[in-house]
């Protein structure tokens, strides 16, 4: 029936569902668990799992690398929580921030047999909600009657992995003039994912040529940068030079996807600044947090492009994965147009961290 929901708006259900401190239910297979997001579990919710059988934390290897404690299932570690700990000690462990202050959190035990593949997935989901990398996981036995008898949302994971490590395919959804201060014949695109996620948009300066490779740029949101005017970053600098050059050459795309602080959110962004202001540079931060160096999804300004009739583009980028990217992707990028904006007093160091850790051409 057409009014059940499919599994991509599950999957969007069961972020909000994570994001709000409710429980889903994860099944594979014979086995099944409950999953909450430890950044929004409270006392009386960790109470009511723990009454339900032997909880263990899903923590990212990055993460688990922090806390000295061990990875037996090569991307994630599974850790014991001792019935002694509190919810204090599971939310020191998925948030680094206290770090400095108590780095043993331990002695942890690490969980070795068994599964990993629930685990596996409830870190794929919190991160999809740009949550903290972390989830507490108690295993169920009758996953249909539970989730039933408790209004949850279930997911499986043979149905749920795939459409996680996908790109959402994307639809237009507006577009209008809009003349702007680089350039006054200006265009809007809106585009939206099947998924349920934020929307990403075009702006199309000129009337660019679809038979030539085209001045583009992918532009990743950065609201502190691009809005506030943050010098922490030469993101706000690189988007106004990009449409600047567009301007004056009187044809471009910028593609303005909402992937914001590399992919994991603002709210994670806000805390990797926290931890770079105690010294750590912003890939070191990333990785305190549980993610990696980069989160982004750059298929999506693919997918833009390609909707639009480009198959060329003249790309304005430092970052070489988004050439790579391009080129997987098949748009041919026919020159690289490099973007060399921004840097003051209070950046240097993030710069210079880029291109020594991330092979940015600066």
């Amino acid at each position: 029936m057409s009014l059940m929901p499919t599994m991509i708006e599950l999957l969007a259900r069961a972020r909000v569902d994570l994001r709000m401190g409710l429980p889903v239910v994860l099944t594979s297979g014979q086995d099944a668990a409950l999953a909450i997001s430890v950044e929004a579990l409270n006392s009386e919710r960790l109470a009511d799992m723990r009454a339900l059988g032997s909880l263990s934390l899903a923590l990212t290897a990055r993460r688990a690398e922090t806390l000295k404690a061990r990875v037996y299932d090569e991307d994630i570690a599974r850790i014991e929580v001792p019935v002694s700990e509190g919810l204090q000690w599971i939310q020191a462990l998925a948030d680094p921030s206290d770090d400095l202050n108590t780095p043993m959190k331990g002695p942890l035990s690490s969980l070795r047999g068994g599964s990993a593949d629930l685990h596996r997935l409830a870190i794929a989901l919190v991160k999809s909600a740009r949550l903290l990398p972390a989830a507490a996981l108690v295993p169920i036995g009758d996953a249909a009657g539970f989730a039933a008898a408790h209004g949850l949302t279930t997911l499986s994971r043979l149905a749920a992995e795939p459409l996680l490590s996908e790109s959402s395919p994307l639809h237009p959804v507006a577009a209008a003039r809009l003349p702007m201060d680089a350039a006054e014949a200006g265009r809007l695109h809106i585009y939206r994912p099947e998924d349920g996620a934020e929307e990403h948009y075009a702006v199309e300066i000129g009337r660019p040529d679809r038979s030539k490779p085209v001045l583009a740029r992918l532009h990743s949101a950065c609201f502190t940068g691009d809005v506030l005017g943050s010098l922490k970053c030469d993101c706000g600098p690189q988007l106004r030079g990009a449409l600047a050059q567009m301007g004056e050459e009187g044809a471009g795309v910028l593609l303005y996807l909402n992937q914001e602080g590399r992919g994991i959110g603002l709210a994670n962004k806000m805390r990797a600044y926290s931890l770079q202001d105690q010294g750590f540079d912003t890939v070191e931060a990333n990785h305190r947090l549980g993610f990696e160096d980069d989160e982004r999804d750059f298929r999506l300004g693919a997918a833009i492009l390609k909707k639009m009739g480009f198959s060329q583009v003249r790309l304005l980028t430092n970052n070489p994965n988004k050439i790579a990217m391009m080129e997987k992707t098949g748009v041919k990028v026919a020159e690289r147009v490099a973007l060399k904006v921004g840097e003051n007093a209070h950046n240097q160091h993030y710069l210079a961290t880029k291109a020594r850790k991330s092979g940015h051409m600066l």
